[in-house]
């Protein structure tokens, strides 16, 4: 097998390989994507990931590795050059913190935004929302995809009149090439989760 096979797993509209997209173009690691037609999951994605049976999928020289922060990490502590982490064991722990935080509170917030019955919602806590803060200290890949459920489910999730800094570095850091190139086209997200919301409503009617 030659060195360094890389295969990145992955379904195009989904965060999770997002950021390991990112990471590999971050750290200038070569690799072959292999999309995902989610829910018919291939056989080879079944074989590498028969445990959770979900993407992404890392797989290095032959050896499958899951979870999309579990990847990002490997990445960071296999190839050295532009390292992402803190070296220092402290900050390295309080990334790790804050990275999971917000995959624990995004991850409900947005699923929640697209299951509440009715369309529109306001939020019931003033803080509900307001991710700006946690959001400084993680991924940023859940900015754009909280943009999108803004839009579907009418709700405001990230307040730029709150944390107008904030939401302005957020959208300069989007700009950033190698961010730009790994997002999903816009209007195709939107649409397909346009598709996503309303499938979802009318099965709660």
């Amino acid at each position: 097998m030659a060195k360094d096979s890389v295969k990145l797993f992955g379904f195009w509209a989904s965060p999770f390989p997002t950021r390991v997209h990112w990471t590999l173009k971050l750290k200038g690691v070569k690799y072959e994507y292999i999309e995902e037609n989610l829910p018919a999951k291939s056989p080879l994605l079944l074989q590498y990931n028969h445990v959770l049976k979900r993407i992404p999928v890392l797989v290095h020289n032959g050896e499958p590795l899951l979870d999309s922060f579990v990847i990002m990490e490997y990445i960071d502590e296999t190839w050295k050059q532009n390292p992402i982490l803190p070296e220092d064991p402290y900050e390295r722990a309080l990334a790790r913190f804050w990275a999971k935080f917000v995959d624990d509170k995004c991850v409900p917030a947005i699923i929640s935004a697209y299951t509440k019955k009715g369309g529109s919602r306001e939020p019931e806590d003033p803080g509900e929302w307001s991710w700006g803060k946690m959001l400084l200290w993680s991924w940023l890949d859940w900015i754009y995809w909280a943009r999108i459920t803004e839009e579907v489910a009418s709700v405001n999730m990230i307040d730029a009149d709150i944390t107008p800094i904030l939401s302005a570095w957020f959208e300069r850091v989007l700009e950033f090439p190698v961010i730009k190139e790994c997002l999903p086209p816009r209007d195709k997200l939107l649409e397909q989760s346009m598709n996503v919301y309303e499938a979802l409503m009318a099965g709660s009617t």
